[in-house]
């Protein structure tokens, strides 16, 4: 039997166990239903009724009839507790048979009224999942997790909702984490990747994932805008002073090593962390600067499982970090971080981009090698006072200085009909990108607590330096006159590029009481990009070589806009919430070539209508619609009135007569959750359309293997997004079931030799994944994903373009004593449908790690892993855009199988 046959076995088997499991689970699933009354009869409203069996533990709270309702009770033999604050409390035992499938109502419970003395109380079961409001609470208590494990192992393993990639971007119910705090104070920025991989789970009491509307939102009282998910961690109090870290060591074929050192000292509000890291095996210790934690191509749920390595290439990274966090003088604090990253990596691949136009189709067919180095610094300050009057300042530095350097080769074969061409092309290029930012953030006091002036202040400046040189060279072979014809092009550039980018935001809210329950805002903004740009271009070699006027020049662009709203909020109680606001917008866009007397200029003001309505059905139960507006300008690739022909064969020609992007956007969610069973339930659904989208125009002769591209505004642009996301306890509290989906749809636009053609594309996914733990003995997940990318192009011919993947897993890990653990995991995924050989590739992943623990507390750890032991990792980075009349397609090199023996110490000190 092959390998496959046996993955393919191992996973039938679980499907079919499960499924026996879920309906033997669903025909003994019971429900119970009773009353709770005072001594007059009359419901009680609050008390708490536990249930215990053999095989669950569950906990309600009576309604304002005094009823309650067990669902899904799966033991016989049960005992049920009543107790209220001020009442006796009182217990009934029953028998529940399995062959009864009616619902079962129990005799109405009456609750005395009296007062005696409280025994010793021994806790056996912390509530796990606590919702209030925009905050969710994970109780670490309430999970079984490894003591040694870091923070990132348990999001991955033992809490619902959360999801960790092998590179580490966490996501809470499908939405990318994109920042942290330790005890509601930044940790490296608000550095996701930093904290999971560095901080021990056994030091966390909770974790806290919140709607974060912004800061300015935050004080003002005013959330009407859509939020994204941060966390907070809250430390133990007997870990709120400590000191700890660790460091790893390790080395294994194929000339892999790792080492890593994290130091800490936690004092009660006093926090400083240092940490480095040297390896090639992928494993970073930072984001990179990238807010989604990917460093890269952007992640998504569709990985979630795959055991591969999800970085294209061959991958060194270094890295270095230091993070402080104190208290100045009475009223302030201080938080910074400073961070180093360097990249280097090595990719090889080779690429499919094929152009269809009417009668005819260019087809570029690149094989290549790409090298970079990529080192970042990066500095985050923060500084929080309140003063004596209670006014609130918050000042906010960034500096973060890049510089990239990139060399490309690439083999070339291009065909249009009967002409070829076969050829080389080489670029390298040295970027240095610094960028500074300065947020400032006021807030005046007032006595009524919810009257505010709230001022917002950010200032940006980057720049960008670009020293570029490419060339290349093909040989030309035309048979379109029916005689072979051979020529040979050959070009050399050498480009010196300048960027500046100057930004102002400034805005200031004033929020008056209206009535008793609602709140009156009157806001101003005021946003100016100011952007200055030079590219010269010359034959390299030659230091004297003049400049090609045609191919440079120097640009000047000028963005402002004033915005004036009125914002509405009502809200009588905790249940409803409702916003209603009317912004006006002018804006203006400018541009001018330097000695030219040509100017680009347009005006315009937009209407802005806004809406948030949120209805709390209950504890449980909430609802929300929202209506926003936005403006997107133009970038400069847009915008320069420049012909770029750094690649001869494609062409860009920006355009300066572009107007800036007016997005509108609906959306709704509503989200369900049983705290008593652990479940929760997520529907989302949004409406994206765009006035001025800047598209593409293409054009291309039937004779020519070039393509030029421009840009220009249309209307006819709109998304359709619907997501959904559940996750509950499933036969019993060990096993808990994961699943997600979502369906995009796209009305994409584009111009083909200056006719309009439409692409309908649609993106579907399904997520599933399952979960096993038996305390920290022992634990396993099984996964399956689903893509589908489906493109319908109309013009110049109707074709369609249906690209297939799936993804099967299987992970586990358990002690086979008190001191050794195993693990293993395996991955399967498949790919239909795509335009190239890309198909060929079904890759089996296979990864097993051996751990011995020993020293005093098991403060060592030796590990030895082997990663895809199969070696079929290597050649599977697959990436694909369909969009137009463009269909591309790459699979690039990623790291293969090694093996690897790591020493792991933990470092502690408890104060004495």
């Amino acid at each position: 039997m092959s390998i496959r046959q046996l993955i393919s076995g191992i996973y039938l088997l679980l499907l079919l166990l499960g499924l026996a499991s879920q309906g033997q689970a669903q025909v003994r699933g019971k429900v119970l239903t009773g009353t709770v009354m005072d001594s007059l009869e009359i419901g009680l409203k609050g008390v708490n009724v536990f249930l215990q069996t053999d095989r669950d533990t569950l906990y309600t709270v009576t309604n304002n009839q005094g009823i309650y309702r067990f669902r899904g009770v799966v033991g016989t033999a049960a005992k049920l507790t009543y107790s209220m604050l001020g009442k006796e409390r009182q217990s009934a035992f029953l028998t529940l048979y399995d062959h009864d499938p009616n619902p079962l109502i129990l005799s109405p419970v009456v609750l005395l009224s009296g007062v005696s003395s409280i025994d010793p109380v021994h806790v056996l079961r912390t509530v796990p999942i606590v919702h209030k409001g925009d905050t969710t609470i994970f109780n670490m208590s309430g999970f079984s997790y490894l003591k040694q494990s870091l923070l990132e192992d348990v999001l991955r393993s033992s809490l619902p909702g959360f999801n960790v990639l092998r590179d580490g971007t966490t996501f809470y119910n499908g939405q990318v984490i994109t920042s942290v705090q330790v005890d509601g104070k930044k940790f490296f920025g608000g550095d996701v990747l930093t904290a999971t991989r560095n901080l021990p789970a056994d030091y966390i009491k909770q974790i806290e994932v919140i709607d974060h509307y912004g800061d300015m939102a935050e004080v003002k009282g005013i959330k009407n805008t859509e939020p994204e998910k941060i966390i907070n961690i809250i430390l133990h109090e007997d870990r709120k002073k400590i000191m700890f870290g660790q460091a790893t060591a390790g080395g294994g074929t194929n000339d892999r090593y790792l080492g890593s050192i994290g130091l800490n000292k936690f004092d009660r509000g006093q926090e400083v962390s240092i940490i480095g890291s040297a390896n090639n095996t992928n494993t970073s210790l930072f984001t990179f600067g990238s807010p989604d934690g990917a460093g890269g191509r952007a992640p998504n749920l569709s990985d979630i499982g795959d055991y591969a390595d999800q970085a294209d290439g061959l991958n060194t990274i270094n890295s270095f970090g230091v993070n402080f966090s104190d208290g100045i003088g009475e009223r302030s604090t201080l938080t910074g971080s400073y961070a180093y990253t360097q990249r280097k990596n090595e990719t090889t691949g080779n690429s499919l981009l094929r152009s269809t136009y009417s009668g005819y189709q260019i087809t570029k067919a690149d094989d290549f090698i790409s090298t970079t180095d990529d080192r970042t610094h990066k500095i985050n300050l923060e500084m929080n006072s309140r003063f004596k009057n209670n006014d609130l300042l918050k000042i906010t530095p960034v500096v973060t200085l890049n510089r990239f350097v990139r060399s490309n080769e690439r083999k070339t074969l291009l065909r249009n009909f009967r002409l070829r061409n076969d050829g080389d092309y080489k670029d390298s290029s040295t970027v240095y990108q610094p960028n500074y930012q300065l947020n400032t953030l006021y807030s005046k006091h007032f006595q009524h607590p919810k009257r505010k002036l709230v001022g917002d202040l950010q200032i940006g400046y980057n720049r960008l330096d670009k020293v570029e040189d490419v060339s290349e060279r093909y040989v030309i072979f035309d048979t379109t006159s029916g005689r072979p014809m051979i020529s040979r092009f050959n070009q050399a550039q050498l480009v010196n590029q300048y960027d500046g980018t100057k930004s102002v935001r400034a805005a200031l809210s004033y929020v008056e009481p209206f009535y008793n329950h609602s709140l009156l805002e009157i806001s101003h903004e005021y946003d100016l990009t100011n952007i200055e740009m030079s590219r010269r271009v010359r034959m390299p070699g030659e230091e004297d070589a003049p400049f090609i006027d045609s191919l440079g020049l120097r640009y000047e662009y000028l963005f402002t806009s004033n915005r004036t709203g009125l914002l509405y909020q009502y809200e009588p109680n905790k249940r409803f919430r409702a916003n209603i606001g009317f912004a006006v917008q002018p804006l203006r866009l400018a541009g001018a070539v330097a000695n030219d007397t040509l100017q680009y200029r347009y005006n315009n003001i937009n209407l802005i209508p806004s809406t948030v309505i949120r209805y709390r059905f209950n504890d449980e139960l909430d609802w929300q619609f929202t209506y926003n507006g936005r403006n997107n300008q133009p970038n400069f690739l847009h915008i320069a009135p420049i012909r770029d022909n750094t690649n001869s064969r494609l062409i860009v020609v920006g355009n300066p007569l572009l107007r800036a992007e007016f997005v509108n956007r609906l959306s709704t969610i509503l989200r369900k959750s049983i705290m008593s069973k652990g479940q929760y339930l997520e529907l989302n659904f949004a409406y994206n359309f765009t006035s001025n989208k800047i598209v593409a125009s293409k054009t291309a002769n039937s004779d020519e293997t070039i393509q030029e591209t421009t840009f220009t505004n249309t209307s006819g642009y709109y998304e359709l997004k619907g997501y959904y996301a559940f996750n509950t306890p499933v036969f019993n509290d060990k096993f808990n079931l994961e699943t997600s989906g979502n369906i995009d749809y796209f009305n994409n636009i584009v111009f083909v030799n200056t006719e309009r053609s439409l692409t309908r594309q649609y993106l579907f996914a399904q997520n599933l994944q399952l979960r096993y733990s038996w305390d920290e003995y022992f634990e396993s997940v099984f996964n399956a994903n689903y893509f589908l990318n489906q493109a319908n192009f109309e013009l110049p011919i109707r074709q369609r373009i249906a690209a297939h993947s799936a993804l099967f897993s299987l992970g586990g890990r358990g002690y086979v004593s008190n001191r050794f653990m195993l693990g293993a995991e395996m991955s399967q995924k498949f790919f239909r449908g795509y335009v190239q050989d890309i198909t060929d590739v079904s890759p089996t992943i296979i990864n097993t790690y051996l751990e011995y623990s020993f020293w005093k507390n098991k403060m060592a750890l030796l590990r030895l892993e082997c990663f895809d032991l199969l070696d079929q990792n290597k050649n599977v980075g697959v990436v694909t855009e369909y969009v137009g009349n463009d269909i591309f397609e790459s699979r690039n090199n990623r790291l293969g199988r090694y093996f690897m023996l790591t020493l792991n110490m933990r470092l502690q000190r408890l104060p004495k």
